[in-house]
């Protein structure tokens, strides 16, 4: 019988109590908001909070919404730096809910929706910062073999196989022509830059997507590990570093203020803390800009997916539509990271603070 969840609640309750750990039930259950992706509900039973997340239904695009991945992360990661919600449960079997989905631990604390953190003072901004940034560094210099991860993605030709995955995505959720997504599409996989680097990538590092304790500026556990995989640390440190190119109203970001006077550290600033904590040399400025312009045409792609779910009526936020229109804007500044570099073929950055 399905309730206000929009879930067979008592085939799911039965489900876990034949399948958890420590079964505390029945299970009330409640949709948790946020999110433009897998839905993501509140269980409650006998003074213990879990969380399930599971796949959207309807049509969905390839290989995206992988909770099997999200719940193999987070196992894999448990007694690693890495701080990550316990995984409880997962069930590949559509008939009890109708899709797959697993369980893990409810993480309370704290959650930041702004990378401006206006709710913090100075000083506490660069303590979370610095926390994020120790986290990211920490999870970048996990040694994905011997945490069992050593087949969850293919190491070598990351850049080339995104931008092929990603151009293939965006072309399966398309519903207008976005005339910088065609360039990018055409410049992206003709100009990636020599070299490579393998290591546990998160694909979403928002500060959105992490919990922090009540009090101190500590990440509990860090959230939404769906675009997880192997593959280029540096694409995953630009995409999360893209909060500092991108305003609030573009998609997020904090470019619009003086990050000096709130106590939050430079771009530069950043690279250089993350560059000494995984012992990386300075990173080259050409290859550092095309990491920048890969991230937004990556996120453009993410949010035409959006929209075309929100169209399908497979979106689970009811803001999806309005936050996946934004993809023509990113795909602006996207093109213009190239024009940039084009123009100024940058040959090194020195990450003075």
């Amino acid at each position: 019988m399905k309730l206000h969840s929009g879930l067979d609640e008592s085939a799911l309750d039965a489900y876990l109590f034949a399948h958890l750990p420590v079964y505390a039930g029945p299970y009330a259950v409640s949709v948790l908001s946020g999110g433009q992706s897998n839905p993501t509900f509140l269980l409650e039973g006998q003074g213990k909070k879990l969380v399930l997340r599971k796949k959207p239904g309807g049509i969905l695009l390839p290989s995206a919404h992988a909770v099997d991945r999200e719940y193999r992360v987070i196992s894999a990661l448990r007694d690693s730096a890495v701080p990550v919600a316990q995984a409880e449960c997962y069930c590949e079997d559509e008939a009890i809910i109708g899709t797959p989905f697993y369980v893990m631990e409810f993480v309370q604390g704290r959650q930041f929706m702004n990378p401006a953190l206006p709710e913090l003072v100075a000083e506490e901004r660069g303590r979370v910062w610095n926390e994020f940034n120790r986290v990211i560094a920490a999870l970048h210099c996990v040694n994905y073999d011997a945490v069992g991860l050593g087949d969850y993605g293919r190491p070598g030709n990351f850049l080339a196989r995104q931008i092929a995955r990603w151009s293939k995505q965006y072309r399966a959720s398309e519903t207008e022509r976005i005339d910088t997504m065609e360039r990018l599409i055409e410049w992206l996989p003709a100009n990636v830059p020599p070299g490579d680097d393998t290591a546990i990538v998160h694909g979403d590092l928002r500060i959105d997507n992490l919990i922090f304790h009540s009090t101190e500026p500590r990440i509990l556990a860090v959230l939404d590990w769906e675009l997880s995989t192997l593959g280029h640390p540096l694409a995953d440190l630009a995409y999360h570093a893209m909060s500092w190119r991108l305003t609030s109203e573009q998609f997020r970001g904090m470019a619009e203020h003086d990050l000096a006077a709130l106590g939050i550290p430079s771009e530069a600033q950043y690279l250089q803390l993350y560059c000494q904590r995984t012992q990386r040399e300075p990173i080259d400025a050409a290859e550092w800009e095309f990491h920048m312009a890969f991230s937004m045409f990556r996120l453009a792609a993410i949010l035409q997916g959006i929209v075309r779910r929100a169209l399908d009526g497979n979106a689970s936020s009811s803001e999806a539509l309005a936050t996946g229109q934004r993809a023509r804007t990113i795909a602006d500044a996207a093109w213009l990271q190239v024009e940039k570099l084009m123009t100024n073929a940058p040959a090194r950055i020195l990450l003075n603070p």
